[in-house]
């Protein structure tokens, strides 16, 4: 999955109401409390809070009615060790500027779920010695924020490591149980199957373990995927993998079933429109689904005319659209309706200075700035002569046009 993007329970089945039902009403680090309706942290969308030019939440939430982000993604340090990093490199226990975030929707009546895993980079569960190790290395993510919900993003190179994802599905069950009313997703890839073999190897792990999440999601995009129709057909045959796996009814596998989207141009040129997004939310919502979610809210906005529609970025989408249009359809899913008025088109931004330029033969280490084909680039860890934009998950961040 992401992608631009890095882009789990009762032992009983539950339909979730419309409305959605309360959850666990935990204290953040400064005392304050928050928590939703299930139904708003399973409409949460991804949003980075430290990377890919994250937007103002505060303005999203004003312009479309939203109360629920998805923050990505909690990782391992990229040194070593079994303690919760945001994105391997900022521990979460002496982080500020996540926390900041947080006080700041959650002081307009909105929440947070953090999101663990992602595309890329060392997951707790590839790093802690058990499952037991890793939930209490999430547990201190969970306490330090007051968590009411958090996401198992499982996919590659992870989920193809036997042990890491036992250690993930363990650390979910534990923390499940640790923390009743905990709304627990697992998010994992999508085929034209509805998912591929490790993702069905991660379901038949979570059935030896005997864990049901609030849901599986799934994310249809970056397979040979091609509009909502593709999407929807995957969600159909994924909906027949968890009644097999489970032994569930076709109304029970759809309680416990999600989609996670890609808003826009996907990392392998596939295109989701604001007409997709329709499509497949009134799929989800017919058929009751759990949850109706898309990476990303950093992507929701349009690109510079230059960019548009020519290349995949973590800070715009490369369709045409109004800032957020993507993050009314989640609204919608949590059973309101997003504000109206007259849409204000995305100003195109005015481009910043370019840092010097890239150089093949140069070292470049954490946090360096150059500039390539008219485009900032940030280093990710220690590099030399990696083109930046060549890999999708290279070791460079795009930071936008110069």
């Amino acid at each position: 999955m992401r992608r631009l993007r890095a882009c789990l329970g009762a032992a009983a089945a539950v339909t979730l109401a419309a409305a959605g039902t309360t959850a666990l009403i935990a204290s953040n680090a400064s005392g304050a409390t928050s928590a939703l309706g299930n139904r708003w942290y399973a409409a949460a969308p991804y949003l980075m809070p430290l990377d890919n030019d994250p937007p103002d939440p505060a303005a999203i939430m004003d312009a479309t009615g939203l109360k629920a982000f998805q923050l990505a993604f909690v990782l391992a340090p990229n040194g070593g060790g079994c303690t919760p990093t945001w994105g391997g490199t900022a521990p979460v226990s002496s982080d500020t500027a996540v926390q900041s975030v947080i006080n700041t929707i959650r002081a307009k009546g909105g929440d947070v779920s953090v999101s663990i895993g992602g595309y890329g980079g060392t997951k707790l569960g590839q790093a802690c010695s058990d499952a037991a190790s890793t939930a209490a290395a999430y547990q201190q993510v969970i306490t330090k924020y007051g968590l009411h919900a958090i996401d198992f993003d499982l996919e590659e190179p992870e989920y193809e490591n036997t042990a890491a994802v036992r250690n993930e599905i363990g650390a979910a069950k534990i923390l499940q149980q640790n923390n009743p009313g905990l709304y627990v997703s697992v998010t994992t890839a999508g085929t034209a199957d509805g998912t591929g073999w490790f993702g069905k190897q991660m379901l038949l792990e979570a059935k030896s373990q005997g864990f049901t999440p609030n849901n599986f999601s799934i994310m249809p995009f970056d397979g040979g995927f091609n509009g909502a129709a593709s999407q929807t057909s995957a969600l159909t045959n994924f909906n027949a993998i968890l009644r097999s796996t489970f032994g569930w009814d076709e109304a029970t596998a759809y309680a416990h079933e999600g989609f996670s989207g890609m808003n826009g141009r996907s990392d392998t040129g596939e295109y989701f429109s604001q007409a997709d997004f329709q499509t497949v939310l009134d799929y989800a919502t017919s058929h009751h689904m759990d949850r109706f979610t898309f990476w990303s809210l950093n992507r929701d906005r349009q690109c510079n005319p230059a960019d548009n529609g020519g290349r995949t970025s973590g800070t715009c989408s490369s369709v045409t659209q109004n800032s957020w249009d993507f993050a009314k359809y989640s609204v919608k899913f949590a059973g309101v309706t997003p504000p109206t008025g007259t849409p204000t088109p995305t100003p195109t931004p005015t481009p910043t200075s370019c840092k010097t330029a890239w150089n093949a033969s140069a070292v470049y280490t954490a946090g360096n700035e150059v500039s390539y084909a008219k485009h900032n680039w940030k280093a990710k860890w220690w590099t030399q002569n990696e083109t930046p934009g060549a890999a999708e998950w290279g070791p460079w961040q795009d930071e936008g046009a110069c």
